[in-house]
Order: structure tokens, then sequence, then C-alpha cells
């Protein structure tokens, strides 16, 4: 039998560009630097940018007034903004672009009247900031799709596989 190992992937270049962020931020502001929000889902890295004076934080509430931040490539909802700016934070964004789409299209969709169906994972911080944009309804990708009385738009967690993606929102076209 012959075994092929396949080359690791890395980051999106959303994660990527928000890990940089966190890394100038550093160099141009010095330490502290508050991370509300895990920048990426790895324990490595994380541990990395700690040692080089990035403090994580669950959440803003738990930065200190006039503190510098970065915003995870996740998202953020509109409220963390706000907190952010009562609390006099300097606020990197490191959104990625490809969610902060996600984000505008939603707010699109609802806008035209759209029942609007994010595929995501409940508390994932992408899938709260992506909430906070619109009202929209929350699917798993193996969850049972309700039923729903006018036009739907779909949006997904970005971080999500294609073929869990594909599977939910084939199951949500037999339904429309």
């Amino acid at each position: 039998m012959r075994l092929l190992l396949a080359q690791p992937r890395g980051f999106c270049a959303g994660v990527s560009r928000a890990i940089e962020a966190a890394q100038e931020t550093l160099k141009r502001y010095g330490r502290p630097v508050y991370l509300p929000h895990q920048v990426v889902h790895n324990e490595v890295v994380i541990s990395s940018l700690e040692s080089q004076g990035i403090v994580s934080v669950k959440d803003v509430s738990q930065v200190p007034d006039g503190a510098v931040c970065v915003f995870s490539a996740h998202g953020s909802p509109p409220e963390d903004y706000d907190l952010a700016k009562r609390k006099k934070l300097k606020v990197i964004d490191a959104t990625c672009p490809l969610v902060t789409k996600v984000h505008n299209e939603a707010k699109r969709y609802n806008k035209e009247g759209y029942q609007v169906v994010l595929i995501g994972h409940q508390g994932h911080q992408e899938v709260r900031g992506t909430q906070a944009q619109a009202p929209m309804m929350l699917v798993s990708e193996h969850d049972t799709i309700p039923k729903i009385d006018r036009p739907v738009a779909v949006v997904t967690q970005t971080t999500l596989s294609k073929y869990d993606v594909a599977e939910s929102v084939s199951r949500i076209r037999e339904q429309f």
C-alpha cells in the first residue's frame, strides 16, 4: 500500500492577516495588546502571540479602558465596537474581508425582505458577529430545516467545510 501525506494547508488568508495585524500592533504600540476572542483556534499560535505580549481575554468588557486591542478575523457584533468606543479603546479591526462580506450580504438580504438563514455553529465568534448584523435563523449543518413562509437567503460561517454547507443548502433547496 502506498501512503501519500498531504501538505498542511495552513491558515486562511483572513487568519494570517489577523495574526500579522496583532504582531504589527505590538511593534507599533508595544505591550500589552489585548485580543478579545482568539484570533485563531490554535493554541500553539495563541501561546506564541501571548509570549510576544498579546493578552488574550474572552471579551471586550475585560479589556482595560484606553488599551489597544485587535478584533479577530472572525468578526464582532456591533455591540463590541460600541463598548470599545465607550471604553476609549484603540481598536485594530482585523475582521476578514470575507466575513465582512457575509455581514453585508445578511444586512442587504434582510432589508430586501428575505428570511436570512445562517449555516453555522452556535456560540462561534464568527456566528455571534454575523447574527448581530440582522435578524436571522441559525441552522447547523445537520439540523432539520424549519418551515419558512417567505423567500430565503442563505449565508454561511466562512470556516465551515464546503461539503457540510452543500448538504444544508441541498436540504434548504428541497424545501424551497
